[in-house]
């Protein structure tokens, strides 16, 4: 301990005498820079989002729905067996008095007939609220999420529709706080807010619980505030109906929410007034991989789609012409530099330092960069926690796990630049859960 603290006092004494030749100069030309230029701009604008919100939030007064225009839930479902009803259940009470159209779409219905089986026992409960109906769509050759959405929407007579996973489940208001943003005729979208709610399970679970917290109901809701939504999740979407008319639906492939957010931003730059919006009040909850293994498998997956869709697919879609000036920089900092430019670097960086600076001096540097993420991490969670979160106690659980935040961000991140690797050589979202190979051979991607 004697010798780290003496080398720790040499290291920081030649820094401060000639930071030109110290081996710290690492952490000064490299590092902070990076912070100062890019990252930090981005977390403060984000903040300062947030604070517009809060603001906003404080001086208004609570939004009367002048109508109550009709809601269809397509719910993708595929092996959700029993559970499924969790869901059909939690928006067959909704508070909403409008009338809400329930459509569980079976996926590959042949051999998930428990499935199937468990959507229709819910008819006879469904039919007996008012203004409920409930319409069980069977696909019986599987055809993956993007087929089950198009499926569902072309049944669909709703003039607000709602995409889902058949593992969420909603607060009984989370219709009526939807609906009543399409008062505004220039919203397009409403992204809704996701929950982890098995953070109980374990603490791979737990962490993404902190994760979610931070990156949507945190994150969004800044960026919301400058019409700057990073993505609507496939899991939890609102649209207007005449939007997914004009785009053509769900587009076959992968990665289908960012696909579908990136060909509605296309038209902002035409349609200066267009929206997409975030609330944190529409609230969703879901169930995320419980072990580490499960969830580096989803990231997988995730991380590889996320560079086909910005370097292969939608390359032409980064025009101030087509996404506007805002969006343009917004998905090219948070989308492009960040989930794209970022886990490679980070990588290279890692490999450098342990190549070619002592591993005392290695420490003291990671040191410092885990100081700063805990510091980023810990403000906006409070910040979620204080001011944003409806269920403070609950979420106040999660508080003892944040010192292994900035750990478990690293590690997504470096597997990241393994996803990006597994897609450019591998064309990894051919490899995907969500739709089988025939169908994501026919993709002209």
């Amino acid at each position: 301990m004697e010798e780290w603290m003496l080398f720790l006092f040499r290291g920081i004494r030649s820094f401060t005498d000639d930071p030109l030749t110290s081996e710290l100069w690492v952490v000064v030309f490299q590092f902070v820079p990076y912070i100062l230029a890019l990252e930090l701009p981005y977390y403060i604008f984000v903040f300062s989002g947030i604070l517009k919100y809060l603001l906003r939030k404080r001086h208004s007064r609570p939004e009367i729905l002048n109508r109550h225009p009709s809601v269809s839930c397509i719910i993708t479902c595929y092996s959700e067996g029993k559970d499924i009803q969790k869901t059909i259940r939690s928006l067959a009470y909704q508070v909403y008095p409008g009338i809400i159209e329930i459509i569980p779409v079976i996926d590959g219905a042949s051999v998930n007939d428990d499935t199937y089986r468990a959507g229709l026992e819910m008819g006879d409960e469904v039919k007996s609220l008012p203004g409920r109906v409930l319409k069980v769509l069977p696909k019986w050759k599987r055809g993956g999420r993007v087929s089950s959405l198009n499926s569902g929407f072309a049944l669909s007579t709703g003039d607000v529709v709602m995409a889902m996973d058949g593992d969420t489940s909603f607060d009984n208001d989370m219709v009526q706080n939807a609906v009543r943003h399409f008062n505004d005729p220039d919203v397009m979208c409403v992204s809704g807010c996701l929950r982890v709610r098995n953070w109980r399970d374990s603490p791979a679970a737990a962490l993404q619980a902190i994760e979610y917290l931070v990156s949507i109901l945190a994150s969004k809701t800044g960026l919301s505030e400058f019409n700057a939504v990073n993505n609507i999740s496939g899991a939890f979407g609102i649209f207007r109906r005449d939007v997914l008319t004009l785009i053509g639906g769900w587009d076959a492939g992968t990665a289908e929410d960012l696909d579908l957010t990136l060909r509605v931003k296309n038209y902002f730059g035409r349609h200066g007034n267009m929206r997409i919006v975030f609330d944190p009040e529409v609230m969703g909850h879901t169930d995320v991989p419980d072990t580490f293994r499960g969830f580096f498998r989803q990231r997988l997956r995730w991380d590889g789609d996320l560079f086909y869709l910005y370097f292969i697919k939608h390359f032409r879609s980064f025009s101030p012409k087509l996404m506007g000036w805002p969006n343009l920089i917004v998905s090219t900092v948070g989308g492009l530099l960040f989930q794209i430019v970022t886990p490679p670097l980070l990588f290279v960086y890692t490999v450098f330092l342990l190549a070619s600076v002592p591993l005392a001096v290695v420490g003291i540097i990671m040191g410092l960069v885990y100081l700063f993420y805990f510091a980023v991490e810990s403000f906006f969670f409070l910040v979620m926690l204080f001011f944003l979160s409806e269920r403070p106690r609950e979420d106040a659980w999660l508080i003892p796990l944040l010192p292994l935040m900035p750990v478990f961000t690293l590690s997504t991140r470096l597997w990241s630049a393994f996803a990006i690797l597994w897609q450019m050589t591998g064309r990894g979202h051919l490899d995907s859960s969500m739709a089988p190979w025939w169908v994501l051979k026919k993709s002209k991607f």
